[in-house]
């Protein structure tokens, strides 16, 4: 019996990790949100890792408002830098194999094609900073853990672009969507499952992997999909990010090359417009 302490439960990719739990009735389950487990408290979280003794911590905890970041930064690091860091010690402490999912906002964007794990990092934003000095702090105290950089996640559960793009469509005859911003959106669901493919590999190879869905499209790109799955009579204009100023500057491009994770775990791909499919067939 395998046991897996997952932080951040509440979150979209908590809350997919609940939803995959029964599928593995090898594994027993500790789910600790915020609330239960503020991880920026060593004495907390070393008392939580002594009780249940997990095999496995995926930390899903993440300071996410990107924005809100350049004005919160202390906050942005606490959670994002500082508090990884102490999860990764006490993992080590106990033995415990340490999983941090991080993200393409490490990247500056300014690529052509798709950004590899050995690629330079040089983020343009807090949120982006912060994350890139978590995945630092990850391997400076644990020495093995597993880092999975994704990106544009979504999910039924919690905010995220496509639940926004679904109300706007409802609510308005007439939406803008940036057009030359270039990624891949990321079903949550997704990464909960090719996470729970690499513990149950029973091969633990450390290091940094990229992972998202198949597809390299614009924000406007997936706009148009949300709108034909949903069936909406929307207009979608396309824009271009000098028409939607934001206090963090995004990627331009952030596209992943999934290489490494396909070829040292076996995880299979799956085309970004299935994957939004099987999502919004899960919302009705």
């Amino acid at each position: 019996m395998k046991k897996i302490l997952v932080t951040g439960a509440n979150g979209q990719l908590g809350k997919e990790f609940r939803d995959l739990a029964n599928l593995f009735p090898n594994c027993e389950f500790l789910f600790l949100s915020r609330e239960d487990l503020p991880i920026h408290h060593f004495e907390l979280v070393r008392n939580v890792f002594a009780s249940f003794q997990p095999d496995f911590c995926i930390n899903c905890a993440a300071y996410t408002a990107v924005d809100k970041a350049e004005i919160e930064k202390d906050l942005a690091y606490l959670v994002n830098a500082e508090s990884v860091g102490i999860l990764a010690a006490v993992c080590k402490l106990h033995n415990t194999k340490f999983i941090h999912v991080s993200t393409d906002y490490v990247f500056d964007g300014n690529g052509t094609t798709p950004y590899s794990e050995e690629d330079i990092t040089s983020p343009t934003s807090v949120y982006g900073a912060s994350k890139k000095l978590g995945e630092e702090e990850a391997f400076k105290f644990c020495q093995d853990p597993i880092i999975i950089r994704t990106a544009w996640v979504y999910s039924i559960h919690g905010k995220n672009f496509v639940k926004t793009m679904i109300k706007l469509m409802k609510d308005k005859e007439e939406i803008s969507v940036v057009a030359d911003q270039k990624g891949t959106p990321t079903w949550a669901a997704d990464i909960a499952s090719a996470i729970m493919k690499i513990i149950e590999s029973e091969k633990w190879i450390s290091g940094i992997y990229n992972f998202s869905n198949e597809g390299e499209i614009t924000w406007h790109d997936f706009a148009i999909e949300i709108k034909h799955l949903t069936g909406s009579h929307c207009k979608v204009n396309p824009i271009p990010s000098s028409a939607y100023p934001t206090p963090a500057k995004r990627p331009q491009y952030s596209v992943l090359d999934k290489s490494k994770i396909e070829r040292t775990f076996g995880i299979q791909l799956k085309d970004w417009k299935i994957s939004l499919k099987n999502c919004i067939d899960l919302m009705d």
